[in-house]
């Protein structure tokens, strides 16, 4: 994730990061103003089309519409993603508390390893909403070995799985109660629920048939724009119609962008960052 002052007006006008869709879009910036000199140039030259403003109008203040409610409905997702990776940066931190009071604090072992396996369970909720099987920044322990994920697909239910079977452990070796438990255990579960909230989000993307309409509505309404506005504005309409396709197709790249917050664009969340504070967080709990 970009990591920026907003309050620096004029820094931020004049800088083209690497995420800036002006970037991204300036070679079909470039092909759409020989586009649109071309068909100035016909207008003026060989034809008599009339004037399209009011239509084109018309239809710019509906195409509005529809890329405000598509960037609205990018963001809310990317929002709620927000809310269950910080439901998941509490729930570790509340899980850790708990069991730092009920653990003796000579018990080193079971103290490294609760310490372990939420960081684990972070780290693999954070590899698995990016489709990935990485295990190199598990810690494993006495416990719980690499062996134990052999042929396993969703690692997170993997280890929230063992994390139960540990609580069940300490109870059964009377070191905490029946109420402690059931408190530990709706910790435990937190896990579950988050990541089945940002899996929601994963796998239920924006309607394919309202996607692919904005998309088609954007390019029928720049490709007829130069013809509607050349008898209007001559040669301004090249500049006129760049700056209008470079609006409305920015808008379209940066809710395609943060519909899915999970991953590694720039503009997605800062999930790596959150991890490591979680592992730092936990461990100082637990282990220090």
């Amino acid at each position: 994730m970009i990591k920026y002052n907003p309050k620096n007006w004029f820094g931020l006008i004049f800088e083209f990061h690497k995420s800036d869709t002006l970037r991204k879009l300036i070679y079909v910036l470039i092909i759409y103003a020989l586009f649109s000199l071309l068909i100035v140039y016909l207008e003026l030259h060989y034809t008599n089309f009339e004037s399209t403003i009011a239509i084109h109008s018309l239809i710019g203040f509906i195409i509005g519409l529809l890329l405000v409610f598509r960037t609205n409905t990018a963001y809310d997702r990317w929002w709620e993603g927000r809310k269950l990776v910080g439901a998941l940066v509490n729930t570790s931190r509340n899980l850790a508390l708990k069991l730092n009071a009920i653990i003796d604090e000579k018990d080193k072992s079971k103290r490294q390893y609760y310490s372990k396996m939420i960081s684990n369970y972070c780290y693999a909720f954070k590899e698995h909403l990016r489709g990935k099987k990485n295990l190199e920044e598990l810690k494993f322990t006495d416990d719980f070995q690499i062996s134990n994920l052999d042929g396993i697909n969703h690692i997170p239910n993997a280890i929230a799985k063992d994390i139960f079977t540990k609580n069940k452990n300490l109870y059964d070796s009377k070191i905490i109660s029946g109420n402690i438990l059931i408190t530990i255990d709706e910790q435990t579960r937190a896990f579950t629920d988050i990541i089945g909230g940002c899996e929601r989000i994963k796998k239920t993307p924006i309607p394919y048939s309202y996607n692919i309409f904005i998309k088609k509505f954007i390019f029928i309404y720049t490709i007829t724009l130069p013809v509607g506005l050349a008898t209007t504005f001559f040669y301004w309409t090249i500049p006129i119609s760049v700056f209008i396709l470079y609006v409305l197709s920015s808008l379209e790249l940066l809710a395609e962008e943060i519909e899915d917050p999970f991953g590694e664009d720039q503009n997605d969340l800062p999930i790596d960052d959150i991890c490591k504070t979680i592992e730092e967080n936990v461990e100082e709990i637990l282990c220090d």
